[in-house]
């Protein structure tokens, strides 16, 4: 597997990686209805912090990416997916890996996001990697946005959460 920075030409490529998890996220019971993807406003944010990398397997083929931007000097993960045909082979740890190394690498404190509380491979394997689950109390501002817009957006409150990692 290698890991590597995206570059525009990619887009379509992360899309279908995210259409395709999307049915592993369903069958968790982790979202439902119409699958979406990112959009180009997104993924391009996520470049131009320079977090939105791609791993390709042997054949040069894309089989996950993870993409973050900078705020609150935190990194905030957006999304991250890895195809179904290449779940449970350590990508997605390999590409949350290289998140959280460049982000220490620029000095961020640490790393944020929101997930599924429940399905195995969303916030206990974060929980893996470091985060913790955050209290109401303790959601700043924009994380709280995030939940309601995902809410807004007809992902389930009660499955969701915001993690943190404090580097």
């Amino acid at each position: 597997m290698l890991i590597r920075p995206v570059t525009t030409a990619d887009f379509d490529a992360l899309r279908a990686i995210e259409l395709a998890a999307f049915e592993t996220l369903r069958a968790a019971g982790a979202v439902s209805g119409v699958p979406s993807a990112s959009s180009d406003q997104q993924l391009q944010r996520y470049l131009d912090d320079g977090f939105l990398d791609v791993a390709c397997d042997h054949s040069g083929d894309a089989i996950g990416f993870c993409g973050g931007y900078i705020a609150e000097h935190l990194l905030h993960i957006g999304e991250m997916d890895v195809h179904p045909n290449s779940q449970r082979q350590g990508v997605g740890r390999a590409l949350l890996t290289a998140a959280l190394d460049k982000a220490r690498a620029q000095r961020l404190d640490g790393a944020t996001l929101t997930t599924d509380r429940f399905a195995p491979f969303n916030a206990p394997f974060y929980a893996t990697m470091g985060f913790r689950a955050l209290a109401a109390d303790e959601l700043p501002a924009r994380l709280r946005e995030i939940l309601n817009e995902e809410a807004k957006n007809g992902l389930n409150p009660d499955r969701r959460i915001a993690m943190m990692l404090r580097f």
